[in-house]
């Protein structure tokens, strides 16, 4: 057999042969996805919500994040928080709405209380509990990190993590050009979008970054495009030179390029219509007024599909999706996915992003359906791997110069990462 192939190490990278190839039973072993759960979601930052999401004071959601559900909330002082949502008394979940506006939560079952901090607040009268119980051990567990970058909000399972600005590294600019879209902010706009993916949910952290498959995949939304004059192929600034692939450390990675449609943004398209070519010419000028030619051309005209390990995705295109994906089992992963629009935008183009957001990013759109079918047909086929047991991630590897945007460089940094982490799990 050959050696490559024959190596223990599940992520093998041979310089040499310029051969890249993943075992395919990262995607499949009960075992690997223990691990992970341990070494990567216990020890990573992982996306928990945006600002907006709380926007008052008693604001709160609950979510799933990491294998734990979670109270995100702010405190009538507007401290923002993130508790575990569970009850220190017997355990049963004490929030049990999606989101809602409350100064206290009240756990159903026996009725313990908790004021917006996480502090044990009940009063049963004297005889019921000791003065330990409102001097901390009765209060709600708190996230060990909870962290924020631009509204972006994180929480780390290890208290000994770096910080999170450190983790991000070269991903801040990248969020940095979203957040500065609109100068009164960014928002999350609806209650998003909740689905399940029968496959690994490393194949989805592959797929978001991989242009190679555009074409074949999604060519049935490239005619429909065409048909309704929504493509362009004039991007302003189309020589911008930090179009391309770059690795921004730390597993993350991005594409950036000239954006073939339109951006609610300011970059407009014939099918928006005639009456918003003035007003996105207007947001174009305002970019360029507070950032200068190149920065404000670079957000207006420029596409981003973003990676931060290992498994948020920031896709900045022709409207803008925030998506986390949890793993559930080895071939299952829960997707959760929102829409993120300038605060206080034109009606007509709030209307024009969601309506992006759903015709190509959406579970009932152009792209998600076709995304799924080949995750999991990806996942259908690990059947055969005793046989044909290893992925090839190796395009662009023989390339001299910097990596292009279909290459697979992307992929490699995430499981470069991957395997830094996970070691020599067999």
């Amino acid at each position: 057999m050959d050696t490559l192939l024959s190596n223990p190490q599940m992520v093998v990278e041979d310089h040499a042969r310029q051969l890249f190839r993943v075992s395919r039973r990262a995607f499949t072993d009960e075992a690997v996805l223990d691990a992970e759960k341990h070494i990567i979601f216990d020890r990573c930052w992982i996306y928990l919500g945006h600002s907006s999401e709380i926007p008052n004071n008693c604001d709160f959601v609950t979510r799933a994040v990491a294998g734990r559900e979670l109270i995100f909330n702010r405190d009538h002082k507007g401290v923002v928080h993130a508790f575990l949502n569970t009850c220190p008394h017997r355990g049963a979940m004490v929030v049990r709405e999606k989101k809602g506006n409350s100064r206290a939560f009240r756990c159903f079952y026996h009725g313990w209380t908790f004021d917006g901090t996480g502090r044990f607040a009940s009063r049963f009268g004297e005889g019921n509990y000791g003065k330990e119980h409102y001097s901390g051990c009765a209060d709600l567990g708190q996230v060990p990190r909870l962290e924020s970058y631009r509204d972006f909000w994180f929480v780390n399972f290890d208290r000994n993590a770096v910080s999170l600005s450190d983790y991000l590294a070269g991903a801040k600019e990248y969020i940095d050009l979203v957040a500065d879209h609109a100068e009164a902010g960014m928002e999350i706009v609806g209650a998003g979008q909740q689905y399940v993916i029968n496959a690994n949910w490393k194949l989805l952290a592959e797929n978001s970054i991989d242009a190679f498959h555009g074409f074949p995949v999604h060519s049935t939304y490239f005619d429909y495009l065409k048909s309704l004059g929504s493509l362009r192929s004039d991007a302003g600034g189309s020589n911008f030179s930090a179009s391309g692939m770059h690795d921004l450390g730390n597993g993350h990675a991005v594409i950036e390029y000239a954006s073939p449609w339109g951006r609610p943004v300011a970059r407009w398209v014939p099918s928006m219509g005639e009456d918003k070519r003035a007003h996105l010419e207007a947001l174009r000028n305002e970019l360029i007024k507070r950032f200068g030619e190149q920065r404000g051309t670079r957000i207006a005209e420029f596409s981003r599909n973003m990676l931060i390990f290992p498994n948020l995705v920031i896709n900045d295109i022709m409207a803008i999706t925030v998506r986390t994906f949890m793993p559930d089992r080895p071939n299952r992963m829960t997707v959760s996915a929102w829409a993120l629009g300038a605060r206080g935008e034109d009606h007509d183009l709030r209307k024009l992003r969601l309506f992006n957001f759903l015709e190509f990013l959406g579970p009932g759109g152009f792209a998600t359906p076709d995304d799924q079918e080949a995750l999991e047909n990806c996942q259908r086929g690990y059947i055969n791997m005793r046989e044909v047991g290893w992925n090839d991630i190796s395009k662009g590897m023989p390339r001299n110069g910097p990596p292009m945007n279909d290459d697979e460089e992307q992929m490699r940094c995430f499981w470069r990462q991957w395997r830094d982490r996970m070691g020599a799990v067999a």
